[in-house]
């Protein structure tokens, strides 16, 4: 366990632990604000993740950021984005479990270190392994459940929304309800 997050960034862009190692660019480790509140948790980085080594950069980023944005949230200032597995999985395919298990370390120790009070998943393998095995995101996506003093809530992956647009508007009805609930705790 890490005490700062410059030298958990440090041991992460060493990392060997498991053969995603081999395959990638750039270590992908997070970004944001160090202290956030909300924390935006993905499976893990796509090609241009890997190649610009910053989380959700391509289409499906540039889509998170807009929506972001509209419901008042910035990754410059209020919010940290990591994900399960800092190394790319060839094709784009889900993270294999033990390539998970060899990295969730890493995740919970940035969660541990930036203390945010709620974590959203971003699509099903993030939700399924931090949340519940049994969430379905079609169902549950919106909804808050706390473990451990952190609320949590499962919405859909943002490349998920490129493919089937029509799960847009619950996804961003999704970051309203988090808005909401952030400025309802504010005003307390």
């Amino acid at each position: 366990m890490y005490d700062n997050i410059q030298d958990l960034r440090k041991a992460a862009l060493s990392c060997e632990r498991c053969g995603l190692a081999r395959t990638r660019t750039n270590v992908v480790f997070g970004v944001g604000l160090e202290t956030a509140d909300v924390m935006f948790i993905g499976e893990g980085p796509g090609k241009n993740e890997d190649l610009q080594g910053e989380p959700f950069v391509g289409r499906a980023g540039e889509l998170l950021d807009k929506m972001l944005i509209a419901a008042g949230f910035s990754r410059d200032k209020n919010i940290y984005i990591a994900n399960m597995v800092k190394c790319r999985p060839p094709e784009n395919r889900d993270p294999h479990p033990e390539e998970i298990d060899a990295c969730i370390g890493f995740l919970k120790n940035q969660v541990k270190l930036i203390k945010p009070r709620y974590i959203v998943c971003l699509g099903r393998v993030a939700a399924q392994n931090i949340i519940s095995k049994d969430i379905k995101i079609t169902k549950t996506h919106g909804e808050f459940v706390e473990k451990n003093g952190v609320f949590m809530m499962a919405t859909f992956h943002p490349a998920a929304l490129l493919r089937n647009p029509n799960n847009k508007p619950d996804a961003f009805d999704d970051l309203l309800k988090l808005r909401d609930r952030l400025e309802e705790e504010s005003r307390k």
